[in-house]
This record gives C-alpha cells, sequence and structure tokens, in this order.
C-alpha cells in the first residue's frame, strides 16, 4: 500500500500526533543536532509533518545505535516501525512493533506500539488481533502517565470499536479522552470521535445537527481541518435525510477545495457521495451522475466498501430512471456484490470483538478459579485439625465447586469453539465463507505452483436467483443454495477447496486439475444443478453459469485467477446464462478474447426436442 493510503487509513493517530507535537516541532527546530536526546524528539515531533526530515534525523540517530542506551534503541525501533508502516509494508512493521509491545522495558513506549498495531492490524482486516492489542493496551492504561500516549490509545480504541459498531463503549473512552488534564487541544478529535459515534448510533436529532454544527466551527477555530471536514459529512448527510439538500450542497461544495488537500481518499469518496445523494434528491441528474462515477472510482482504488455500495446503487437507479436497462442491471450486480462485501467486512469486525470479549472472559474466569483453589488449598489445610465426618463435609463441598467450575470452563470452551467456526463457515451452506475460501485457496496454490502442478478455479453463479427470492420466498431461495451445494460436493475431490464468496455465488478450486479437466467437470455440475432442479420441483427451474480460469493461462496468484473466471462468468451470463465458459487469455493483458487461436469458444446449442430440455453450452474449440 502506498503511503498516501497508510495516511488515510492512520487518520485518528495522524492527527493526534500532529496536534500533540506541533508546538514542539517549532520550539525543536533550532535544537542542536548533536544532542541525542534532541533528535529523538525532533524525530518525534515532525515525524507527520514532513517525512523527508524524519528520515534524515532516523539516519543520524542511526549512526549512533551502538552508543544509545536500552531506552533509546527500543526507542528507535519505534521510530523505524512507524516509518516502515508509512511506507506501506505492513507486515514487517507488525512483526517490529510486537517485539517492542512485548518486550520494550519502557510502559510508554509499549502502549504507543499497541495503539499503532491496533490501527495497522485493522487496516490489514486482522480485527481479531487488533482487539486483542486494545485489550491489552487499556489494561496497562492506569500505568501510563505520559498524557500524549494515553489520549492516543483511547482516540485508537474508539475508533475500532466504533468499527465493531460497539458505539456506547466508543464514547465512553472519547470522554475518557476528553477528560485528560491537559486534554484542551484534542477537544476537536475527542468530539469528534464522539458525535460520530452517536450520529452512527442514532437518533438523528436537531440537536444532535446542533452539537455537530457548534462542533465543526471550533475545529476550524482550532486549525483542525481534517475533524473539521469528518464532522461536515455528519452534517451534511442530517440535512439530505432532513430534506435540506440546498444547504447540504452548499455545505460541501464551500469546503471541497480544501478538503481535496488533505489528500484522503476515504474522506473525498465520502464528500463526493454526499454529494450525488444531495444532486439526486433535487432531481439534477446530471451531477449526481457525475459525482457518483467519482466516487465509485476512489472508491475501488482505496477498496472502501460503504461509499462504493451506496454510489452503485444511486447508478443503478440513475440508469433505470434514464430506461438504460442493460447499466441498470451491471450497476445493480455491482451493488450487489459490493454490499455483500461491506456486509461481510462489518460482520467479521463484530464476530472479531465478541471473539476477544470471549477470551478476556475465560481469562478472567481463570484467575478466578486459580484464587478459588487457593482458598481451597487453605480450607484443607484448616480440615486436617477436624474430626472425620466434618472433613468428608468440606471435601464434598469442594468437589462440587471444582465440578461446578469445571462445568463453566466446559460450556465457555464449546462457546469458544462455536465462534471460531461461525468465522470461517457461512452460516446457511455449512462450507467456507469468503475470506477462510480466500486464506485456504492462497497457500494451495503456492503450493502447487512449487510443485509445478495445474490448478484450476471454477465461479458459479445462479441465473434469475432474485427472482426465485421475489417469487417464491426466502426459505425457497435458501433451500435453493443448500440443494445446489450439496449437488457440487457430489463432482468434488477430497483436496478441492469450495466456498460461498457471497448471496448466490461459489467458488471452487479444483487442486491437480488441467483446464480440459475443469471444462469437463465444470459441465457435469451445471448439469447435475439443472437436472436436480428439475426432478424435485420442475416448477422453480435453477441454472447456473459458471466461469473458468486455470493456472497454465494465468499463473498461480488467486486474485489474477479471480478476476479472470469472473470475467468468464460475465461472459457466461452475458452469452445467455446457463453455460461454462474458460478464460484463456493469459498474460498479455489483453483482457478476454472470444477470437484467436488461443482460446476457446462458447457455443450455444439449446435443445427444443422435448419439453423440460436444457440448454447446453460447452467450451470446446480451440
Amino acid at each position: 500500500m502506498s503511503a498516501t493510503g497508510i495516511r488515510r487509513r492512520m487518520c485518528l493517530a495522524a492527527v493526534i500526533l500532529l496536534l500533540s507535537t506541533f508546538v514542539g516541532a517549532t520550539a525543536a527546530a533550532t535544537a542542536p543536532a548533536d544532542d541525542t536526546a534532541q533528535l529523538f524528539a525532533r524525530a518525534d515531533a515532525i515525524k507527520m509533518l514532513d517525512n523527508a526530515s524524519y528520515v534524515a534525523l532516523m539516519e543520524q540517530l542511526e549512526l549512533r545505535a551502538t552508543t544509545l542506551s536500552d531506552a533509546d534503541k527500543w526507542h528507535l525501533r519505534y521510530l523505524e516501525a512507524w516509518q516502515t508502516a508509512y511506507l506501506g509494508q505492513n507486515d514487517k512493521a507488525t512483526v517490529m512493533l510486537e517485539a517492542i509491545a512485548k518486550q520494550a522495558t519502557n510502559d510508554n513506549l509499549r502502549e504507543k506500539a499497541r495503539a499503532t498495531l491496533m490501527n495497522i492490524l485493522g487496516l490489514g482486516h486482522r480485527y481479531e488481533e487488533a482487539f486483542a492489542y486494545m485489550d491489552q493496551a487499556l489494561d496497562d492504561l492506569p500505568n501510563v502517565n505520559v498524557s500524549q500516549t494515553r489520549q492516543q490509545v483511547l482516540g485508537e480504541a474508539a475508533q475500532l470499536l466504533i468499527e465493531a459498531g460497539q458505539y456506547d463503549l466508543a464514547i465512553n473512552y472519547a470522554d475518557q479522552l476528553l477528560l485528560i488534564p491537559d486534554a484542551k487541544q484534542y477537544s476537536c478529535i475527542g468530539m469528534r470521535i464522539k458525535l460520530g459515534a452517536e450520529f452512527l448510533e442514532g437518533p438523528h436529532t436537531n440537536e444532535l445537527l446542533s452539537r455537530l454544527e457548534s462542533a465543526a466551527d471550533a475545529c476550524v477555530a482550532d486549525h483542525n481541518i481534517l475533524s473539521a471536514d469528518s464532522l461536515r459529512l455528519y452534517i451534511a448527510a442530517l440535512k439530505i435525510e432532513q430534506d435540506r439538500s440546498n444547504e447540504a450542497i452548499a455545505l460541501l461544495q464551500s469546503s471541497y477545495a480544501g478538503m481535496l488537500k488533505l489528500q484522503y481518499q476515504d474522506q473525498a469518496s465520502q464528500y463526493d457521495l454526499l454529494l450525488a445523494e444531495a444532486y439526486w434528491k433535487q432531481n439534477n441528474v446530471a451531477q449526481a451522475e457525475k459525482y457518483a462515477v467519482t466516487t465509485v472510482d476512489l472508491a475501488s482504488k482505496g477498496h472502501f466498501a460503504e461509499p462504493l455500495s451506496r454510489a452503485y446503487q444511486l447508478l443503478y437507479q440513475i440508469a433505470r430512471q434514464k430506461g438504460d436497462l442493460r447499466d441498470a442491471l451491471m450497476y445493480h450486480e455491482k451493488y450487489m456484490s459490493a454490499d455483500n462485501t461491506h456486509l461481510d467486512d462489518t460482520r467479521e469486525k463484530a464476530l472479531a470483538y465478541q471473539v476477544v470479549k470471549q477470551q478476556v472472559d475465560a481469562k478472567k474466569i481463570e484467575l478466578d478459579t486459580l484464587n478459588k483453589q487457593n482458598k481451597i488449598l487453605q480450607l484443607q489445610q484448616a480440615l486436617d485439625h477436624k474430626d472425620m465426618e466434618t472433613s468428608h463435609l468440606y471435601i464434598a463441598l469442594l468437589l462440587t465447586i471444582l465440578a461446578s467450575i469445571a462445568f463453566w470452563l466446559y460450556r465457555l470452551k464449546r462457546s469458544q469453539l462455536r465462534f471460531m467456526r461461525m468465522a470461517r463457515h457461512d452460516g446457511l451452506t455449512n462450507i467456507f465463507n469468503r475470506q477462510h475460501f480466500v486464506e485456504e485457496a492462497d497457500p494451495a496454490l503456492r503450493q502447487a505452483a512449487k510443485s509445478m502442478r495445474c490448478a484450476s478455479l471454477v465461479l458459479i453463479d445462479l441465473d434469475h436467483f432474485k427472482s426465485i427470492n421475489d417469487n417464491h420466498g426466502h426459505i425457497v431461495g435458501d433451500h435453493v443454495l443448500k440443494r445446489v451445494v450439496h449437488v457440487c460436493q457430489r463432482y468434488l475431490n477430497s483436496n478441492d477447496i469450495f466456498g460461498r464468496l457471497g448471496g448466490e455465488e461459489f467458488g471452487i478450486l479444483l487442486l491437480e486439475c488441467t483446464a480440459e479437466d475443469a471444462i469437463e467437470r465444470a459441465e457435469q455440475i451445471r448439469r447435475a444443478i439443472y437436472a436436480a432442479s428439475s426432478d424435485e420441483n420442475p416448477d422453480i427451474p435453477v441454472s447456473a453459469s459458471l466461469g473458468i480460469a486455470s493456472t497454465a493461462h494465468h499463473g498461480h496468484d488467486l486474485r489474477r485467477l479471480l478476476v479472470a473466471a469472473d470475467e468468464a462468468l460475465y461472459r457466461a451470463k452475458r452469452d445467455g446464462r446457463n453455460r461454462v465458459v474458460i478464460n484463456i487469455s493469459g498474460y498479455n493483458g489483453a483482457g478476454f478474447n472470444t477470437t484467436g487461436t488461443d482460446e476457446r469458444k462458447a457455443t450455444d446449442h439449446t435443445s427444443k426436442t422435448r419439453p423440460g430440455s436444457e440448454p447446453f453450452n460447452y467450451a470446446t474449440d480451440k
């Protein structure tokens, strides 16, 4: 990820450090360069203001590495880890910061490392680890007396909890940040976090709008433009809800140029999305479409699922109003895909929070158990002085207590295992969910690449599934999904990887399978799906379109295979559905071709000789 991307997602930490060190940066600018302590102070102060100067200071400190004290060496490691994360090398930075969080002798430095880990682990969708570090940081926070570090930890924790939907807890930590005695200059950031959580939790009242406007004015007065822009987003959203679109547009347009200068793409995508929605409410279709397209461009590059989903939904409505049904269908499919991605990510955050909470509760129970065991040992010593009958009574009581503890620990363990299974499997079909499918497929493809073995990726999408839900209800739709999974599993080998990628779309990674074999197996699956629906319930025909990508043509990179198979699937949909198409366009970047000597052409043989006969399409010609 680029430095811009890191700055975008590390917005909260960046602003806190920026405000906390701005005065220090000015004062330290004239500090003598030969003073090690002042070099550290300057590096801490300017790392978010002037990265080039920060790197130069780092080089000076590294030249003195052999003469530094142990505490200063750990401080230097933290600054190096911060720069590594700034450059987008998140995995490397995570290893460096984890070592600091576990081994550094300074409580303040360990807390700063944990706060930074919360941010970059959340960026990498490693939510369970992020919440684990949050729990550690909050437990050790009373031992830290450096106000800036306390504010950083509380701010990161509040932001992470907002993303997990724990708004009350986020507001609580924002209030704690504001109560720190010398936090006056941080009031803008604290209020932004608190009001943001209240906005997301609801309800949206005029009183909340008034507080948002006051906070935005205060941020402008404090020259905290980034926080002011974030608050303006909430204000504009509220005004659009209240049919005050003119005011929302005026507010957003007045700060649009200044917002772009900050170069935070996620905030820019939110600005464009709200402008599109406001213009749409005014029936200004041209402007609405312009800003919606801009939102899609920014959100796609930055992988911002929520604005991307809403922008596609608006473009779908615009295309439908224009009567452009082809574009409307395309935008609706993209909206459904983006919305599923956003919902999956939201569920993943919430589940990670619950898993970590369960683990913390388990640790507390274990500690309570140890305390009870110590008390029980004391009771056993006292029982030695009593008669045998009384001793038997206390022993029975002891066994009862231990049995109760064991029972509760057993139930807790079962609960943890159930949460782990929920995190990896689709709740309806009991096969891998999208995240776990990717986690299993990636190493399998790397192993196949090492052993020079071929593999093929098959994407399956049910045709006209929405009409089944609309006409027969979601219960029938769920039954159809389960039946399709059952049919597919009959044609899978033990080492194949099968998962539900979202909605009615499934993915199968066929290991040790050539392109030709993949075509044959995909055709078997397509026929079986159609035949099963015809036999079980002829009134609800079910068919599927299948797209194939082989490592022989696209290499062993999962992302490239997904893109190629998705292109083939799109071709199958476009050519009439209920067919198998393979993409063998290769590495030349030419995209999907339907002509040429290195290509399989999809041919449609639709039988009409008897009622209920199925369409057949097989990619066979070179």
